[in-house]
């Protein structure tokens, strides 16, 4: 990690913990309070994010196949694996893992020989967005050759009369509208070219609110729940 942040070497270490994923459950979630309002944490936790995905540069990129999250799973975990809910936000919930335990899987699995060689280059990215409780649980993929987000709602409802925004959160940058989620099944996004670079080390975030969504530009009802973008 370099350059100057407003933090001590503490916090450093403590963000680093973190985007390594080495903190305990209760730590994890009192780091991730201090990300709602600390946006300079959250700079220093991206900034430790993007130096710990470096490990994976030398790797030539591939497109990995559909149900290859499910198979990284089995082989780091074994076949019976629960899907980890997110800390939701008020309070913030930020995939704990991050970038290394991504770049350690993408290592695990092209030595295990998951990835062929000549698959089409396209990285991905994915996101787990829930809420504390799990009572709102979409996933969310990046198609970055098509430069759109696809998100499927597995869990919830927006509450009688209101509806779900989805809102990209990246660095210390105010959150960005990517749309309202549809009532239920899939949705796509398309991703403004600007924003693309943004994506890896991001949050993707849902809030309540009125039928069309926001009429300010920013969040207006509570945040239910989140989820930060990895790399596989």
């Amino acid at each position: 990690m370099t350059g100057t942040q407003p933090y001590d070497k503490d916090d450093s270490v403590l963000a680093a913990e973190y985007a390594l994923g080495l903190l305990t459950a209760d730590a994890a979630l009192a780091f991730e309070a201090r990300l709602v309002s600390e946006p300079d944490l959250r700079a220093l936790y991206a900034a430790w994010a993007d130096d710990l995905a470096s490990l994976t540069d030398d790797i030539a990129p591939v497109a990995p196949p559909a149900a290859l999250e499910r198979r990284i799973e089995a082989l780091l975990f074994g076949t019976d694996t629960a899907r980890r809910p997110f800390a939701g936000w008020r309070g913030l919930g930020w995939l704990v893992g991050g970038a290394v335990a991504a770049a350690l899987a993408l290592l695990l699995v092209v030595d295990a020989g998951l990835l062929t060689p000549d698959a089409p280059s396209a990285p991905l990215y994915t996101a787990d967005i829930a809420a504390e409780d799990g009572s709102l649980r979409i996933a969310a993929s990046y198609d970055a050759e098509a430069g759109a987000l696809l998100v499927q709602r597995e869990a919830g409802a927006a509450p009688e009369g209101r509806a779900l925004e989805l809102w990209l959160i990246a660095g210390t940058a105010a959150p960005v509208s990517l749309g309202v989620l549809p009532d239920n099944g899939t949705a796509r996004f398309e991703i403004a070219e600007a924003l693309r670079p943004q994506l890896p080390g991001a949050v993707l975030a849902i809030s309540d609110e009125p039928p069309g969504g926001s009429p300010t530009g920013a969040p207006t009802g509570s945040v239910l729940a989140t989820g930060a973008i990895t790399s596989i």
